[in-house]
């Protein structure tokens, strides 16, 4: 069987002396596993298309027991993510998580347009980190099934209050006549700006803005709840912020 899809390469494996096992998040079919044959062979015109953060145009067949890329033509090869160590760190954040909450043989159209709006952004270098960081966080959990209960209050359906208040364990938020202790205090700003990460159009999702003490909540929240979504270690998300603390 032989597809072609247009992907972009989240993570890449040298599997023996010559060969490399990629994944690819694609629209069509979500997460594929492929290999490519003598990908350190220099004259191998798919090496250079198959590397980490390409994005392009591939045809697959299945062989006996995974897909070989057999064609691969880039489209984009985010080439800027590797401007700094802090960028490119995050992007391979970004990848991780994807890697951890997309499913194989599942279309993943919102996913891959999410994650290649996010390195657009990232190569553009005019767009805070933690916002990118936080919508990634948010809605990509949105997308794997867990998308928090932001509609109102989780106690008495109120809409709004001045402050409000995200539980992190539960998922919900609380008004401030209903808040819990164990609970993140939060203006209503930051709430709106969670609802707007989670219910905007995905072309839009980056599109909003927040004083910097605020961003920073947002960013707190976000990932503390991706944290107690996400079972596996995330070591590229440790090593970003070692960089940002170091």
């Amino acid at each position: 069987m032989q597809i072609t899809t247009k992907g972009l390469i989240i993570k890449e494996q040298t599997i023996g002396e010559s060969d490399r096992l990629v994944t690819l998040l694609t629209a069509d079919f979500g997460l594929v596993r492929a290999f490519v044959r003598r990908a350190k062979n220099f004259k191998n015109q798919n090496a250079s298309s198959t590397s980490l953060f390409v994005y392009g145009d591939f045809t697959l067949y299945k062989g006996k027991d995974a897909y070989v890329i057999d064609n691969a033509s880039p489209i984009e090869i985010f080439f800027d993510l590797r401007k700094d160590i802090e960028t490119l760190t995050l992007a391979q954040y970004f990848a991780q998580l994807t890697y951890f909450l997309a499913a194989e043989e599942n279309p993943a159209p919102e996913t891959l347009r999410l994650v290649l709006n996010a390195l657009h952004l990232l190569c553009k270098g005019n767009k805070n980190h933690k916002l990118i960081k936080a919508v990634v966080e948010m809605r990509m959990l949105c997308l794997g099934g867990y998308m928090p209960n932001l509609l109102a209050c989780y106690r008495c359906k109120t809409y709004e209050s001045d402050i409000m208040f995200f539980d992190v364990e539960e998922g919900c938020i609380y008004c401030e006549n209903c808040f819990r202790n164990n609970a993140i205090e939060a203006p209503l700003s930051v709430i709106t700006a969670l609802r707007f990460i989670c219910f905007s159009d995905i072309s839009k999702v980056f599109s909003f803005n927040l004083s910097d003490g605020n961003m920073n909540l947002l960013s707190d929240i976000c990932e503390k709840y991706l944290l107690s979504r996400v079972d596996s270690k995330i070591t590229s998300l440790d090593f970003y912020k070692s960089l940002l603390t170091g």
